[in-house]
Parts: structure tokens; sequence; C-alpha cells
């Protein structure tokens, strides 16, 4: 054994292609990618985006899954700045510019996770400065998320803020676009905002019925309506009219010959009970 010897490097496992098929160009184009680096010669970095990434495939993962390509100098995955969750694609950036056209003609349309990867290079001159901020530092979920700031139940003082604000922002909106001459008349948030009522709500006679006609009870009205009141306390008299006499059209003429039939009857009893007096004597 020889202790003082440093341990040998183990040899790079070989890169190997998605299709067994491309297999030998593959190869070529990476040997050419490592002869250009080994020259010594400045190389130009590659952005590659990529698309419908499968949930569940965070920045570590992409990472370890692209560096068998080659090495990757940045990565930067969209994310939601109220969730914090995965906007489903990414912008992964290598050290050698052909490494990357290697990379987005092998991984586009290839299965991953039950979808199909989208990968396609940027080209250098649409890729922003900005476009790998803030790519190196740890991830961190929202501590309070913006959607559970904006759904939170208001009060009555929120609510007249966010109306004020809204209106002034609408405001300062017409101006701008009146002083450049457009001529643009759009309803906004002022139509949205409930007109107050013509008048004081403390006045006494101010109505409270949607129903009247006049916007104001006067006395003499509300007087009118309480003679309209109907008591259902009283009870209702029933009233028998007398039948007429069907053969007469005059309601009269039956009244009179009830009372003429009723002096008729009276006299026969009185003659029946005087001739039974005699028959007794």
């Amino acid at each position: 054994m020889t202790e003082g010897k440093p341990a040998l490097p183990e040899p790079a496992a070989a890169l190997l292609a998605l299709k067994p098929e491309d297999d030998a160009a593959f190869r070529r184009e990476v040997q050419r990618a490592r002869k250009r680096r080994g020259t010594g010669k400045s190389l130009t970095p590659g952005v590659v985006y990529v698309g419908h990434v499968p949930t569940g495939l965070f920045e570590p993962q992409l990472k370890a899954y692209f560096e068998q390509f080659g090495q990757v100098k940045r990565l930067r995955l969209s994310r939601s700045k109220k969730t914090g969750g995965s906007k489903g694609y990414a912008f992964v950036e290598f050290e050698c510019d052909e490494v990357a056209k290697i990379v987005a003609e092998t991984m586009n349309n290839y299965l991953l996770g039950e979808r199909l990867i989208q990968c396609s290079i940027v080209p250098p001159e649409k890729v922003h400065e900005k476009l790998f901020k803030g790519c190196q530092r740890k991830f961190k979920r929202p501590v309070q998320p913006a959607v559970q700031r904006y759904n939170k139940k208001h009060n009555s003082d929120d609510l007249k803020k966010m109306t004020s604000k809204l209106l002034s922002k609408e405001e300062k909106l017409r101006k701008r676009l009146a002083e450049k001459g457009i001529e643009y008349d759009f309803p906004g948030f002022a139509a949205q905002v409930p007109k107050k009522k013509a008048g004081s709500t403390n006045d006494a006679n101010a109505s409270v019925c949607s129903e009247g006609v006049t916007p104001v009870c006067t006395p003499s009205l509300l007087e009118k309506r309480r003679s309209m009141r109907v008591n259902d306390d009283e009870d209702d008299e029933i009233v028998i009219k007398p039948v007429a006499n069907p053969t007469s059209t005059d309601p009269s003429e039956g009244l009179e010959n009830e009372e003429e039939s009723g002096e008729g009857s009276t006299e026969e009893e009185e003659e029946e009970e005087e001739e039974d007096s005699e028959e007794e004597s």
C-alpha cells in the first residue's frame, strides 16, 4: 500500500444520448465541446428555455438532471410570488453554447413525468440582464402570501381607503389621457361606487318607503294613509235582505203582499174562535 500517493480521480462516466440511434452523433458533439474547452478559449454561455416542467421538479432536481449534459452555471425556476409554487417553466444556462444546443435538440418533446418537455435555445440578444436575478439564493416560501392579504376580511375603514385610492388613481389616469389628447371615456370604478342620496339623513319627514310616489311623506299624506287602513278588530254586520216577488220587478210590492197576507190570516182566525164560542153556549 502506498499511503503517500494521492488517490487517482475516478474516470468520468460516459455520456449517453437519450435515443440509442443518436448516440454516435451525441458523443462527437460532446468531444468537440470538450476540445474547445481544453484549448483555453473563452466559452460563450448558452441559455435553454425549459417549458412544461412537471410538478414536483424544483431547482435541485432540475440542476441534477441537466448536469449530465454539461456544467450548469445558473438555473432559475419561475415561481409565483403569491403562493411560491412553480409556474411550469425554467431557464438553464450552460457554460458552453454548443452544449446548450445539444440539450435543446435532445430534450425537446421528451416525455418526463407524463409531460412533453419543450426546450429551445434563447438567443443571446434576448437574454435579459436580470433573467437570473436571485437564482443563487435558496428559495424561501412567502411568510404572508399576497393572496391571503387580499382575501382577508376588510372592515368599513379599509374599504373606504381602498375606494379612495382606486378613485384617485383613476382620476390621474383620466388626466394623463386628456393631456395627451386622447378622448376616451370609460365608466371605471366611479360608476361602481353607490351615489349618496340627496337631502339630509336627519330629516324627520324623510321617506323610508321605496314604493311611495313622492320622496317625502308630508303630514297630510300620513293622515291619508292612516285613514285608508282597515281595522280588523271590528266585526262586520250581517244583513239579510228580503226575497222579492218573482212575478214583480218592484221589491216593495213583495213586502206589501206579505203584510196583506198576514192581516187576512188574523181575520180568519178570529171568525173561527167566535163560531166555537157560540157552539159551546
